[in-house]
């Protein structure tokens, strides 16, 4: 058989497997559905809540897409699927992305150290915790056994930190140093964390933590452009996400932009925090979007690294990205600040579902599900057994841990109950 005629052959083969597969996978119930905007009509109705967008999409088409509510109680203006959210910690998962490309084509390595791109990396301590004899604590700081890599960086794993995170030294540590203060770009950020101790030693225990802004870092050294300039070159504007950015750019974008209730006190600290650092681009936080937007970068994930006829991951890449890289027999272990949750590891700048979990009965989801939420209350899931990907939009800090796991619950309610829960 010649070449093209197997590999159109091939190709047909797997276009018929693909309709079996979606055929075998039932649609969301309507009743379903239904559950869900009555959720959101009563969050929005009672004041909790300011507004929403949520869409659930399968087999690559939306089957459920909805607004709810007004993008800001000053204006009164409605949300719309292109308003446009603060999603605060949904940018791991780009940055990431942005890192196994460069891992992709030779240019980065997992074994990296990080103080080849950042040098003053080669000097970091872990700190640790003394008590004396008179019984007062004091920090000591001892050498790192290896230097953190990049694959520590990926997979949170470094010993960097958030200033909210951890015991009180290294709370303390954070917050004496006032890395925020005056103005910095991405290379300025990564020294400022680089002469803070690190709270565990480099590849030892799963830290939540401004090791993905370090990773922007690294992606603009290699690259030689500013890290929005990277994602927008090779992500963004291939994907279609054009409402993706640091920083808003017009008044047509500011009007579009969704804001938290004034009661929201966190988050509108963060606000005012992004408005004072527009050079500052975050690649652990800093990014806007819109659920149509987003929704483009879930499916991609949910195909395997490829969307519209574009591979932006080798197969290789990508399940690397993918897989728990933090379980059984890898040493790291998780502290009481493990946010993925119960069943859940972690990849490379994501969580995927491996067991059932404790709970009884078990969360619902799927074994090999992706996911990802932010401080805002954004939040995304990508589940290959329900070829599904499901997003909400919202800027809540005060309504986010009970309004998520409410949201997911509703998802998979849509579906039998042999499909809800692994």
């Amino acid at each position: 058989m010649k070449r093209r005629e197997f590999l159109v052959g091939a190709a047909l083969l797997a276009g018929t497997m693909a309709r079996s597969r979606a055929a075998d996978i039932p649609a969301p119930s309507p009743e379903g559905l239904e559950r869900i905007t009555a959720y959101f009509n009563t969050e929005v109705t009672s004041g909790r809540l300011p507004g929403a967008v949520i869409l659930v999409q399968q087999h690559g088409k939306p089957v459920y897409l909805k607004t709810f509510g007004v993008r800001d109680t000053r204006t009164g203006l409605a949300m719309t699927p292109d308003t446009i959210f603060a999603i605060h910690s949904m940018t791991k998962p780009i940055t990431c992305l942005g890192a196994m490309m460069l891992i992709d084509e030779g240019k980065l390595a997992l074994t990296d150290p990080v103080s080849k791109y950042v040098p003053l990396f080669a000097e970091t301590k872990v700190g640790r915790e003394v008590t004396l004899p008179n019984g007062t604590v004091e920090l000591d700081l001892d050498p790192p056994d290896r230097p953190v890599n990049i694959e520590d960086l990926l997979r949170h794993t470094s010993g960097i930190s958030y200033d909210y995170i951890g015991s009180e030294w290294v709370e303390h540590a954070y917050k004496m140093a006032n890395i925020f203060a005056g103005h910095f770009n991405n290379r300025e950020f990564a020294d400022r964390i680089s002469r803070l101790p690190l709270a565990r030693q480099p590849g030892t225990l799963w830290r939540y933590g401004h090791s993905t802004d370090v990773l922007g870092s690294v992606i603009e050294i290699i690259s030689g452009q500013t890290l929005y300039e990277f994602l927008k070159a090779r992500l963004f504007d291939p994907l279609g996400m054009n409402s993706t950015k640091f920083a808003l750019a017009g008044e047509d974008e500011l009007v579009r932009m969704a804001r938290p209730l004034p009661n929201d006190f966190i988050l509108l600290a963060g606000e005012r925090d992004r408005l004072e650092h527009p050079e500052w681009q975050s690649g652990g936080g800093g990014l806007l979007s819109t659920i149509t937007d987003y929704q483009r970068f879930a499916q991609m994930l949910l195909n395997g690294g490829e969307f519209e006829g574009r591979r932006y991951l080798s197969p290789a890449a990508f399940k690397a990205m993918t897989t728990d890289q933090i379980g059984p027999g890898s040493g790291v272990g998780r502290d009481y600040f493990y946010f993925p949750g119960d069943g859940f590891g972690y990849g490379y700048g994501l969580a995927v579902r491996t067991d059932p979990g404790n709970a009884k009965p078990p969360p619902p989801g799927s074994l090999g599900e992706l996911k990802w939420d932010s401080g805002s209350g954004t939040y995304f899931g990508v589940d290959p057994k329900l070829d599904m990907v499901y997003l909400m939009m919202q800027q809540t800090q005060n309504e986010r841990g009970r309004i998520t796991p409410a949201f997911k619950a509703l998802v998979y309610d849509c579906y039998p109950p042999a499909l809800r829960r692994p």
